[in-house]
Order: structure tokens, then sequence, then C-alpha cells
């Protein structure tokens, strides 16, 4: 049985009457008549008697009537709970984000977002990319903010690129390679010659970490073939040995100014040449469904990063 025959049922039986009731539905009085023939064929038994005074139920009727009113309610409450979701005044995100990049987007997205839609559910995973990314495929999350693979792409995902985060250098205060950095228009900080990095001590991530690939990219294209005293996986650890002392460090800019230590790290920019930054990125499942509060949210991000300079 479908909604229209449950609606056609139920209206007979509160007008007692097919004329009526073809008027009300707006169709042929014939046309509501054959329908009612083809329902009570299908169930094998009539749902009404004629008598003088209309239409009356039978009691297989009655059964028929009592159901299509319940389940013609369900399917107005859902109605009404879609308009409610396409309307953004409920529903449900799911969504992914990076370690640590959560402390940089979270706090300027989620307050205006919250203003507009303070009934929607967030559900917010933090994770490494490359978790992230298997989540996504498995459809168990909407989209994800990570940093998006310079090769290698997941050719199942879309990257939509949002903006570039260059990395630094992380040494101690007072260490000698910070007078042999150049300031360059266009930089934060003055730039260090990547290859004066040779056989200096340095602190890496896992080579498992994005942040990681981006360094061993780096220290590649200046064919140094790194000292490493250090691997470590989390990142804020590394730039606070690396401002006492411990050993050297590359850091994504962002990151960078999260960090607060008694030894805060010298900051020296790298030049260009070398690709140091990854990108921010909204991954989704290509041909996945995006509702309208995740397309919101997203909307959010976009703007917010658009607003946001560029600095090397």
């Amino acid at each position: 049985m479908t909604s229209k025959e449950l609606l056609y049922v139920k209206t007979i039986a509160e007008e007692k009457s097919i004329s009526q009731a073809a008027k009300l539905l707006f169709i042929a009085q014939p046309s509501l008549s054959q329908a009612l023939s083809r329902i009570e064929d299908n169930l094998g038994t009539p749902l009404f008697t004629r008598t003088t005074g209309g239409l009356n139920l039978t009691y297989a009727g009655e059964r028929y009537y009592q159901t299509a009113c319940r389940i013609l309610k369900i399917y107005e409450n859902l109605e009404g709970e879609i308009s409610d979701i396409n309307g953004l005044r409920t529903g449900r995100i799911r969504m992914g984000i990076t370690n640590h990049l959560g402390t940089v987007v979270l706090p300027k997205i989620l307050p205006p977002f919250r203003r507009q839609c303070p009934f929607i559910e967030l559900e917010i995973l933090e994770d490494n990319t490359g978790n992230l990314e298997a989540k996504l495929l498995t459809g168990a999350m909407d989209f994800a903010l990570l940093h998006a693979p310079k090769l290698a792409a997941n050719p199942l995902l879309n990257y939509e690129f949002l903006s570039e985060d260059p990395f630094v250098i992380a040494l101690a205060a007072g260490h000698p390679l910070i007078e042999k950095a150049q300031k360059k228009p266009g930089y934060l900080f003055p730039v260090l010659d990547v290859r004066l990095l040779k056989n200096e001590p340095l602190i890496l991530l896992h080579p498992q970490q994005r942040i990681r690939h981006v360094s061993d990219a780096i220290l590649a294209k200046a064919k140094i073939t790194p000292n490493i005293v250090l691997t470590i996986k989390n990142y804020e650890t590394a730039q606070r040995l690396a401002g006492q002392g411990i050993g050297i460090t590359f850091l994504p800019m962002d990151y960078a100014a999260l960090t607060y230590a008694d030894h805060p790290p010298v900051l020296l920019s790298i030049d260009e040449s070398y690709s140091p930054s990854w990108d921010l990125s909204i991954a989704t499942l290509k041909g996945g469904f995006l509702s309208r509060a995740d397309q919101y949210f997203l909307d959010l991000v976009r703007q917010t990063f658009a607003q946001e300079p560029n600095d090397k």
C-alpha cells in the first residue's frame, strides 16, 4: 500500500462518500472508485459497505483506517522534520579534523555557526589525516578538514583547497644560524638557507605524520641527509625542545603560533623554492551527500579562510 492509497481510504471513510472524497482529493470520481476497487482486490476483502446513509467501514476497513491514520501522521511528522533539517532548525553534522588543527580552526568557525544554528548537533572526530580519509571512505563522517597530500591523493576523495600554511624553522634563541638569516619582502620572519642545516641536530616527527612528510621533502630539496637526534610524535614538544637548544625542528606556522613556553624558540622563514608548506583542504567523498547544515558550515569555513592573509 502507498501513502496515496492510505489517503484515499482515509478520506472516503471520513466523508462517507466517494464523490465528496474525490472533490477533496482533486481527482475524478471514476478514478477514485477504480482506485478503491484495486485496493480492495489486492487486500481480498471489502473495506466499505454501501448503505442509504453512505459508505460505512467494515471491520477490515476500520483496521485499515486506523492504521492509515497512524502511518499518514508519521509521514506528516517526517515531512516536518525534513523541513526543519532543510531549514537548519535541527540536524547533525559529522565531521573530522586533524589533530591540533581544531585548535586553530574551530574557535573561528563554531561561534558564528552556533549563533545561526543552535540546534544542530555536532560530532567532531580529531585524528590524523590517514585515519580521517579512511573514515570518509566508509561514510562514517560527512567531511573532514585536513592537510591534503601534495602527492598520492586518494582518488575516491575530493580535496578543496582552502589555504596554504607555510612551514618555519624553530631553533633556540642565540643560535649562530639566526645571524645568517636574511630579511626578504613577503616573508614574516628572516629567511634561512635550508642548506645551512647540514650536520645540525634535528628534532623530527614520526615518519607516518604529515608534518614529517613536508620536513623530509624540504631536506631532500636541500640535498641534506638529516642528523636526527630525536624523533617525537608531538609537534608542541618538538617546538619546546627546540627552544631549549636540544635541536632544530620544522613546524607549520599556524601550529607554531599556538605553543607557549618558558623558552620560546626563534622562528625563521624558509624560501618558497623549497615548497615549505602544506595545504589546508576540505575533503569529501566523491559523489557523497552533504546536508544543508554541512553546506552552511563549510561556507563559513570558506569565508573565514578567504579573509585571512597568507604570509610566508
